[in-house]
């Protein structure tokens, strides 16, 4: 078997699939990538056996077959060259692939492409059609509030509803909530699903280039990403996850709207003198005026900022995390901002200005930290 290929086309190919590999693998074969040759098509594919992905490139071939070659060892080679056809010609006997190059020939030992897992199918599944620009936004406006405790898989992922009204992604750690919905999204039926954070990392960092419809098809236990010349399958997580509704305070009368940027900035300058541990600073609001405070008793530093704002509702001070705010700011986008609260132990709403322009809405809670006076 011979194919002759672009250096950079297919760098650029390996290098978006070879995410998915694994630093260790339980099953050696998962250290190589699939390289599927069949009508002038090379389609090269990579596994951790969780998430698979594939994407095909136009290739000259003489024979149809694949095989299984070294990850790692491929992708520092390919690097290194200039853009120039290169040639990868299968010894079956000697069990190497040969590469010819303008500059030499390098030859790499590979495995059977027939014992590369291959990825499910997705039998008796739904599908939806999102624009990539959608179903990116809302991967990187959720993905950051997911949580990493191994004793609560549900909630390391991000919770994906479709309804009548549209679509869902929720995200949480117990600590901080986000909610971002697209009512102009609709899906043959109803369903729910928890998607994975490693497959979804994997999307974001590729839909933030891409212009082009998504085909999603999902059933009971795998989602497949179909955009371009790309596949990616993942397995879902299994379980149920939390009420998100129930813990979304729905009266709110204390409403501070705020330039996001001044804000974001000062939270930035006073968290620097807040405790290591706890990273708690304070809010305290009165008539148009915001005091952000915090102190590290244990080296006696403290910070205090004023901020003009405009506010609604009753003389409020309340404790936040400065890490979980300064994230959540940042992932919001608008000018102006919306803080609302109803008391000091109860959650904050963050919402962006204008928050239904484009269809999209978006909700971020977090949960207060208890103040000690």
């Amino acid at each position: 078997m011979k194919f002759i290929v672009s250096s950079s086309k297919l760098l650029k190919q390996l290098q978006t699939i070879s995410g998915v590999i694994n630093s260790s693998n339980t099953l050696p074969i998962l250290d190589n990538i699939l390289f599927e040759i069949a009508d002038n098509n090379l389609t090269v594919s990579a596994s951790d056996l969780e998430t698979t992905m594939s994407t095909t490139l136009e290739v000259e071939a003489d024979e149809s077959g694949s095989v299984a070659i070294p990850a790692k060892l491929l992708l520092d080679t390919l690097k290194t060259f200039p853009e120039q056809p290169l040639s990868f010609l299968l010894d079956a006997d000697k069990n190497l692939v040969e590469i010819s190059s303008d500059q030499g020939k390098y030859a790499l030992a590979f495995q059977n492409g027939n014992e590369f897992p291959k990825a499910p199918g997705i039998e008796a599944g739904s599908t939806a059609l999102i624009h990539s620009d959608i179903i990116g936004s809302g991967i990187h406006k959720t993905i950051f509030a997911t949580g990493n405790d191994d004793l609560r898989p549900v909630m390391s992922g991000v919770f994906c509803q479709f309804s009548d009204s549209g679509l869902t992604l929720v995200s949480t750690d117990a600590h901080k909530l986000v909610r971002f919905t697209r009512h102009d999204v609709t899906s043959d039926q109803n369903a729910e699903f928890i998607l994975p954070k490693k497959p979804l990392n994997i999307l974001k960092g590729i839909l933030a280039s891409a212009d082009e419809e998504v085909k999603i098809e999902y059933n009971e236990t795998n989602a497949k990403f179909s955009f371009g010349s790309i596949v990616l399958t993942c397995r879902l997580i299994d379980g149920k996850y939390p009420n998100y509704n129930a813990v979304i305070p729905q009266e709110n009368p204390n409403k501070l709207t705020i330039d996001r940027l001044s804000f974001l900035n000062s939270v930035k300058r006073v968290s620097i003198f807040s405790n290591k541990t706890t990273h708690q600073i304070r809010l305290k609001i009165a008539g148009n005026e915001m005091h952000i405070s915090a102190e590290d008793l244990d080296f006696s530093n403290k910070a205090d900022e004023r901020l003009s704002c405009q506010y609604e509702g009753t003389d409020i001070e309340i404790g936040f995390n400065s890490r979980f705010l300064m994230e959540m700011i940042s992932n919001l986008e608008t000018e102006q901002i919306h803080l609302e609260m109803s008391a000091p132990n109860r959650a904050g709403i963050l919402l962006p200005e204008g928050n239904t322009e484009n269809a999209e809405n978006i909700l971020m809670l977090v949960m207060p930290v208890m103040l000690n006076n």
